[in-house]
């Protein structure tokens, strides 16, 4: 059981040169307010004067504080090898190796080490001061002396001092394998014990409280600490224990501490003789030690898998920062190579690192394609932006002076081109989605599938720059052969096309069908030929189209999204007749005259605008596979082909090595941090290792 406390202390020594806190070693922190009497009660455990002494705030960090007891061959041998004068000395882990065989000197160095980090302010630090004492006179034990709880800020003090102090001593005893030794002074009420209250603040049932009265000489005359030594007043169930600390006086006039034990033995014997036996500083500290040993044993095989644990997550840890560069001219290309392999195999789908969140690489370009492009041209209407007056505007300027028996042909041609050339927009925006596309794939590379660039922040930055460039190189060339498959479209309107010979075909057996139809329903009593004749008289065109128009116009409800529309009724009708007192001069009407169509000019409209919808159906087709094949072997396969390529050519040179493969100080400290953690981890976990079972039961 003897030998755990020294292999606690070996753990601490091991973590203390990384100072990490990961590891919650068991240790007994010393709370109390200031003024308890927690400088005197650890020193009396120490046999020695080592603590600042004052007014105040004197404690203003943690001092982690090991004791080690030695036997006379131990000291002798390290006598020898350090030339020590002396059977007691002290060494801290801030000066190294340095003996402090004046136990004045480490009270001077306590001083020093304290203003050092937390100034002359009366201000407080978390930062801990390590001291070890190596004594014969003394038990293992590691102790924590905290500052003292305070309430108001006296002098230049932090306005929050008190939350600064609360918070810091929590932070310690907060850890579960630790033992809280609370100070309380016996001149005060237990019941208001600051100590005490912090104490249970973390510990609520006690279980790792251990109370010390400090002060027992200076109760009131006629009052004495009975009740509270027995613990009728505040149950601890690590027990409670008394103590009588040396007076100013006996520090001013240099009283020893042996003296004082002496002393305090006397007064115990003489005051509570029959609690004497379970209370004083020898009583208290071979409690501590009993407590710390047992208290280790229970903690040590947790303490061991955590260990474990941790030692496994920072080899992770450490092999995911890499091993420093030792070739140079191979990292550099191996680096390039893998990015570009990762960056072709996220656009193939076969990268190792599969984006489940949302669609990326390859399969939002396939998106890009099919649905966001497809829709988008799926959207457009045929006949969008056009008015059945600016179809018939067209057929009229179409004309010229005379008019005409047929539709002319170059009315269609004007006005499917402008609609045809509504389709390079969408197209265009296609292209500039898919190099976005391709853009964010090298974030995503950098991000997940190679990691190793981030240690190196230059070559990263380079890498991003080559692929940009390309990618920026690429998007004028490919625009411009997405607008080339526009204007191919626009540039012959091929109306000998076979699915659009196959429509106007159609459509004139349709409309010859309706005029039979509409000749064979004529009433019977009207001569067919004098049907003939007064339509012939009157104007057969116009009725043979007044037939046809009103079933193409019945076709139209149906076939066009269900629109039901009379185009007809909806241009506003000139009066026939001047009002009264009014001349009307036909010349002065704007052209065209805004009036009701007539049969045969609606009839002329819905077969422009039935051949327009034809005829861009069949582009939209041409233009939704033609678009996608261009990205594709313009943009996309074109920069999958050439990125290799791309990046040895541009990064991999001589001059370029040295600047291109700079860690970044970030990185490489946080490996040298990994990589002493896990030497610490090891070595704590050897420390273990070495405990036999018989020291643990």
């Amino acid at each position: 059981m003897e030998a755990l406390i020294p292999v606690i202390n070996k753990l601490q020594d091991v973590f203390n040169t990384v100072g990490a806190d990961i590891i919650q070693l068991p240790q007994i922190a010393v709370v109390g307010t200031q003024s308890s009497g927690k400088s005197s009660v650890l020193e009396s455990l120490v046999g020695r004067d080592l603590l600042p002494r004052g007014t105040g705030i004197v404690t203003r960090r943690p001092l982690i504080l090991q004791l080690v007891h030695i036997d006379d061959e131990d000291r002798r041998k390290s006598s020898e090898e350090n030339g020590i004068d002396g059977e007691e000395w002290g060494k801290f882990l801030h000066t190294k190796n340095k003996i402090y065989a004046d136990f004045d000197e480490i009270r001077l160095e306590i001083e020093a080490e304290t203003e050092r980090v937390s100034g002359n302010n009366k201000g407080i630090s978390d930062e801990p001061i390590h001291l070890k004492i190596f004594s014969p006179r003394i038990v293992n034990l590691t102790l924590v002396d905290l500052p003292g709880i305070t309430k108001v800020p006296v002098g230049d003090q932090p306005k929050d001092i008190e939350l600064q102090i609360r918070e810091l001593i929590l932070k310690y005893i907060a850890n579960p394998n630790c033992i809280i030794l609370a100070v309380t002074a016996a001149n005060t009420d237990m019941a208001t014990s600051e100590a005490l209250k912090v104490a249970r603040e973390v510990d609520p049932d006690g279980r790792r409280t251990l109370a010390v009265v400090t002060k027992l000489d200076l109760m009131d005359a006629g009052t004495d600490a009975m009740d509270v030594l027995m613990g009728r007043v505040i149950p601890v169930k690590l027990g409670l224990i008394g103590v009588v600390n040396r007076s100013q006086l006996d520090i001013n006039t240099r009283k020893s501490v042996e003296d004082a034990i002496r002393d305090e033995y006397a007064f115990l014997q003489k005051k509570y003789p029959s609690l004497a036996s379970r209370n004083g500083t020898k009583y208290l500290a071979k409690t501590l030690n009993r407590l710390l040993m047992h208290h280790i044993r229970d903690c040590l095989p947790e303490l061991k898998t955590r260990i474990n644990v941790l030692a496994a997550q920072y080899q992770s840890l450490l092999s995911s920062y890499g091993e420093p560069v030792e070739d140079k001219s191979a990292t550099l290309l191996q680096l390039i190579t893998k990015f570009a392999a990762e960056y072709c195999n996220t656009i193939e789908g076969t990268a190792k690192y599969i984006e489940t969140a949302e669609l990326c690489g390859g399969a939002r370009i396939c998106y890009i394609f099919h649905e966001t492009f497809g829709r988008t041209l799926e959207s457009v209407d045929p006949l969008g932006g056009l008015t059945t007056i600016d179809v018939l505007t067209a057929i009229r300027n179409a004309t010229g002076p005379r008019p005409a028996l047929f539709v002319p042909e170059v009315s269609f041609e004007l006005l499917v081109k402008k609609q045809v050339k509504r389709l390079e927009e969408p197209s265009l925006r296609c292209v500039e989605l898919v190099h976005e596309e391709m853009q964010r794939i090298i974030q995503h590379c950098s991000n997940y599938s190679t990691q190793e660039l981030l240690r190196f922040p230059k070559l990263h930055d380079a890498i991003v720059e080559v692929v940009t460039s390309l990618l920026r190189k690429r998007l004028p060339v490919t625009n411009e052969m997405v607008h080339n498959l526009v204007a191919i479209e626009l540039a012959y309107i091929n109306t000998k096309h076979p699915d659009f010979a196959d429509a106007c075909g159609l459509m004139n057996n349709n409309i010859e069908e309706q005029r039979r139809n509409r000749m064979r329903d004529l009433p019977s009593a009207v001569p067919r030929d004098k049907a003939a004749a007064s339509g012939s008289q009157n104007n057969p065109i116009s009725e043979q189209g007044e037939a046809g128009t009103g079933n193409w116009r019945g076709m139209l409800r149906k076939g066009e999204d269900g629109v039901s529309v009379d185009k007809g009724a909806l241009l506003p009708i000139l009066p026939s007749s001047p009002q009264k007192g009014y001349a009307v001069n036909l010349l002065d009407v704007p052209v065209p005259v805004a009036r009701k169509l007539s049969a045969r000019e609606q009839r002329d409209c819905e077969v422009i605008e039935r051949l327009i919808k034809s005829y861009f159906l069949i582009v939209r087709k041409n233009i939704q596979d033609s678009v996608p094949k261009a990205v594709m072997h313009f943009l996309v396969n074109h920069v999958k082909d050439c990125l290799q390529s791309e990046l040895v050519g541009q990064l991999y040179k001589a001059g370029l090595l040295d600047d291109l493969l700079t860690e970044s100080e970030d990185m490489a400290q946080r490996r040298n941090e990994a990589a002493d953690m896990l030497k610490a981890l090891q070595k704590a976990s050897q420390v273990i290792a070495e405990v036999r079972e018989i020291h643990v039961w």
